[in-house]
């Protein structure tokens, strides 16, 4: 039997290991606990999301608010997210789309992925992402419920990535997702509580949008993931957060209008 098979389903350390390992925020994490509890933790990436969210929309606004432009706010909520989180997923965007589209066969994406450099997709990818979602905060920010949304957007594609990682095995034998390990069913659905749970409160009746679009994105970069290179990897993981982000943020601009 295994450290992991003796561990509970939840532990309270969880939330510090999560938010030690998403984010730059200083949390006095037991290395030797987490290292034991390893992908079990995983159901706490979504309170990780939130806090994330709140950081970014509460400046955002709060910049709004105090008569800064709408455009030159939503940069600084978006600015602090980036800074909080390390740029983690956006680092994992531009290796996923430099090595999902550059190479030629598995083993080639997987050691273009694992390069430090910087190609020609991952600059685009970056450069999309950064648009989209500095537009999508600048409409949010002056929306009705807009930190609440923003909040939503940030865990619930936090909650992607741990069922992202239950249901694809790791395409490699090294790197962060490995070491972090795959979580069972169990701790993809407190996840997947935790985050639809808080959007069910904040979205309302949008959630059935922000559900859908969780669904078919996370489907969508598994699929591609599982075929080009088989597996998921920490760079997938990152890639499909930005994704779910992008996604949600347009679809829950799209429900506003109507």
């Amino acid at each position: 039997m295994t450290v992991s098979d003796t561990n509970p389903t939840l532990a309270a350390s969880d939330v510090g290991a999560a938010i030690g390992l998403l984010t730059r925020i200083p949390v006095r994490v037991d290395m030797d606990r987490a290292t034991a509890r390893g992908a079990k933790a995983a159901w706490a990436y979504p309170i990780a999301g939130l806090i994330v969210g709140f950081l970014v929309g509460i400046v955002g606004i709060g910049a709004s608010l105090l008569g800064v432009p709408a455009p030159l706010a939503a940069a600084l909520g978006l600015a602090v997210g980036i800074i909080v989180t390390g740029a983690m997923h956006e680092d994992g965007l531009a290796d996923t789309a430099d090595g999902l589209w550059g190479g030629w066969d598995p083993e080639g994406r997987l050691k273009i992925m694992k390069d430090s450099y910087i190609g020609a997709y991952g600059v685009i990818a970056i450069v999309l992402s950064l648009l989209i979602r500095w537009m999508i905060l600048t409409t949010l920010i002056d929306a009705d419920g807009g930190l609440w949304m923003i909040i939503a957007i940030a865990a619930l594609s936090r909650t992607a990535m741990v069922v992202l990682m239950t249901w694809l095995p790791n395409a490699r034998t090294g790197g962060l997702s490995r070491a972090v390990g795959r979580p069972d069913k169990m701790t993809a659905v407190i996840a997947a509580a935790i985050g639809g749970g808080f959007a069910i409160i904040s979205l309302g009746g949008t959630i059935i949008i922000a559900a859908g679009i969780t669904v078919l994105a996370t489907l969508g970069c598994g699929i591609i993931a599982r075929a080009k290179i088989g597996g998921q990897t920490g760079d997938i993981l990152g890639a499909t957060q930005q994704i779910c982000e992008m996604g949600l943020g347009i679809g829950l601009i799209c429900a506003l209008a109507l």
